[in-house]
């Protein structure tokens, strides 16, 4: 995983997630957003740092959606949610993101690993906060 930084869009991973996410029909984002969330939050062997970073992503740009949420402002982010744009999600995926999250920062997760002594790891817990809210 080449990062540049610890945002949950700055890494190679999450930078080419986020230029599918823009590539792709409109009515097909949340689809997308949603299918990285489920892999993370379903996995029951070792999560690969990948997997933890699509979803990282995928639960930033829901929690930007949720109220108290921050807008997307990354150069790395999807373009179509810069600087306060939207996108419909469901009800259901801040519930879902908050369990990919809990996933990632699970002991058998790459990213955590990788990241466990980093500021990254208390940007996640504050993610989760807005998604729990």
């Amino acid at each position: 995983m080449g990062a540049w930084d610890s945002g949950p869009f700055d890494n190679d991973t999450a930078a080419d997630w986020c230029g599918d996410l823009d590539d792709a029909d409109v009515s097909k984002r949340p689809d997308l957003v949603r299918e990285a969330l489920t892999r993370a939050a379903g996995e029951e062997g070792y999560l690969d740092a990948d997997g933890a970073c699509e979803a990282i992503a995928a639960a930033a740009i829901v929690a930007a959606q949720q109220p108290g949420g921050q807008p997307i402002a990354s150069p790395y982010a999807p373009e179509f949610l810069r600087d306060g744009g939207r996108l419909d999600v469901p009800d259901d995926l801040a519930a879902l993101a908050v369990r990919a999250i809990d996933r990632i920062l699970a002991t058998d997760s790459e990213w955590r690993e990788l990241w466990e002594d980093a500021e990254a790891v208390d940007a996640l817990h504050d993610l989760r906060k807005v998604l729990a809210a």
